[in-house]
């Protein structure tokens, strides 16, 4: 065994870690929108995920020698960019989190996955040739969804469809990531961007809703959870195993948030997809690791990205 080996395994493990804390973030979410507004929940949160990664990017710059001037570029680089990722975060957030008032957190998990694929779609319309495996994976992808989403009379949960709705800007999240990434600190990148979000979750909530923060104080158990354990925990999680995973290993193994969501939905709310529906969440989660395979996969978020962490 070689000493990369024993990393790999180390950052895997963490990977995995990440993906059952964001899979067990929908069950969170879902008791957070029965309480919460839904833009007031995603404010708080990822305001609380943006401050919990402050002291590690104070910790990093120390550890790094970096001097204020260097620590005043870098943040200023990140605005514009975080506004950018930031605005497509809350609007994918947004439209997840009122999902979780008409659908299960399962179904929610799944379809979000469906991310996974469409980014290699996308690169496929960019001119990038797209292999059998992915047109397979994809397939199977879509066939999950129907079983899990589509009932015998041809209709669908508006929950579902919210949600489907939310990971095609979770794709265009990921794509501008991709593009800015590398040229910025990332971790810096993912607190800009998080706090984009909450400021314009924060506005959206004050506009639109009747109570907004009116339910902090119900709902502080899922906002530590989905704020400083999933956001801010699972996120620098990510950051550390990156260094270290192959990168088709790391899409492979954050593909396993549905499965989680879906076991926390079991778990904690009771929820039963059927048999229909687990079928579908295996078709989901078999197309999802193929789709991937022969492409080079892109994280999920802002501080998924810092790898290079999301």
């Amino acid at each position: 065994m070689t000493t990369l080996e024993p990393r790999r395994l180390r950052a895997n493990g963490l990977l995995l870690l990440a993906s059952a804390i964001w899979g067990f973030a929908f069950v969170a979410q879902r008791v957070g929108a029965a309480t919460m507004g839904s833009f007031s929940f995603n404010a708080v949160r990822f305001a609380m995920g943006a401050l919990s990664l402050v002291p590690v990017v104070a910790w990093l710059d120390r550890r790094r020698g970096a001097t204020a001037a260097q620590r005043r570029t870098a943040a200023r680089a990140v605005i514009i960019p975080g506004l950018l990722t930031g605005t497509l975060l809350a609007v994918a957030v947004g439209l997840q989190q009122a999902a979780l008032s008409y659908t299960t957190a399962g179904n929610a998990a799944f379809i979000t996955g469906l991310y996974m694929v469409l980014v290699p779609v996308v690169a496929a319309l960019r001119g990038h040739r797209s292999s059998v495996a992915t047109v397979v994976g994809i397939c199977a992808a879509l066939l999950g969804l129907f079983l899990i989403s589509v009932t015998d009379s041809f209709t669908i949960n508006p929950g579902d469809l919210l949600v489907l709705a939310s990971t095609f800007v979770w794709a265009a999240q990921i794509l501008v990531i991709d593009h800015f990434s590398s040229q910025l600190s990332v971790l810096r990148y993912s607190i800009a961007q998080f706090l984009w979000c909450a400021l314009l979750s924060g506005a959206v909530a004050l506009v639109v809703e009747p109570d907004p923060f009116g339910g902090i104080p119900d709902t502080v158990v899922p906002l530590l959870y989905g704020g400083l354990v999933s956001v801010g925990v699972a996120y620098t999680l990510q950051v550390v195993a990156q260094r270290d995973a192959l990168a088709s290993h790391a899409a492979l193994i954050m593909s396993a948030e549905a499965v989680f969501g879906a076991l926390g939905g079991a778990l904690f709310l009771g929820e039963n997809m059927g048999a229909r529906g687990y079928l579908g969440a295996a078709l989901m989660v078999l197309g999802i690791g193929v789709a991937q395979v022969p492409v080079q996969s892109l994280p999920r978020s802002g501080a998924e990205a810092d790898g290079a962490l999301t």
